[in-house]
């Protein structure tokens, strides 16, 4: 499968095989502007070197923010959860190969088709990476009742995983709650990204299902997504340096 080669081939990750631990925190630029984007990421340096745009700053800021990003010699993580007609989300993986990012996501809910279409579409991009999303952090297993799937977070996260392993994603989205699980069921050569990373007595903010870096990665988290805590901190570098020291690396 493509994704048992996925860690070898990130363009931050050791020659080894190993992702290096510099590369491992990915910063959240939540942002609706990009002049507070390019502030962070100006002072952050050479502090860090991948970062995650959403919906909301690639709305605001257009493709030029990504741009930039990639000309710096920074990793993207363009986080999109493109849910869509296969046609459509491969031409949107084609575009954002064409932007230079590392990762894209796609939802797992779209099923394999959507995902298969999206990983077909990557292959002209040998640095780029699928990524399904399983379960948002803020939803619970009263959230996902509401839409009709009667099982926990857990067995929904690992259902979705399964179907994305299989349809040739090179690793998940999920909260760091539940990436021993998916580490022990997806195997080494997968990717587990987990935003919802706080640091202890940290508000878990909109995040249902939280965890702090050590506990992601001693579970088998490949990447942390941290937000507020490093971007929001009155010392960004500080901060990014005690997220990398939380983390036991």
């Amino acid at each position: 499968m493509q994704g048992q080669a996925a860690l070898i081939a990130l363009p931050s990750v050791g020659d080894n095989g190993t992702v290096e631990p510099t590369s491992r925190v990915i910063v959240a630029l939540d942002f609706d502007n990009r002049r507070a984007a390019d502030e962070i990421v100006d002072r952050l340096g050479d502090e860090c070197c991948f970062y995650r745009v959403g919906m909301e700053l690639l709305t605001a800021a257009g493709p030029d923010l990504i741009e930039h990003l990639v000309g710096r010699g920074k990793d993207v993580f363009l986080d999109l959860k493109l849910f869509e007609i296969p046609n459509s989300v491969a031409g949107a993986v084609r575009a954002a190969g064409a932007l230079g990012v590392s990762m894209v996501t796609v939802h797992s809910m779209g099923g394999a088709d959507i995902m298969g279409a999206a990983v077909a579409a990557a292959r002209d991009f040998p640095h780029l990476r699928v990524l399904a999303l399983t379960v948002v952090t803020s939803m619970t297993g009263s959230d996902l009742a509401d839409i009709g799937v009667n099982s926990s977070t857990e067995t929904q996260v690992l259902r979705l995983a399964r179907l994305a392993k299989r349809a040739g994603c090179h690793g998940v989205i999920a909260s760091p709650q539940e990436a021993g699980l998916l580490r022990a069921e997806l195997g080494a050569g997968s990717l587990i990204v987990t935003p919802g990373v706080t640091l202890s007595g940290e508000s878990r903010a909109e995040h249902a299902r939280p965890g702090t870096p050590r506990a992601a990665i001693a579970a088998g988290a490949s990447h942390i997504v941290v937000g507020r805590t490093i971007t929001r901190a009155a010392d960004p570098v500080a901060a990014v340096r005690l997220v990398r020291a939380n983390m036991g690396r």
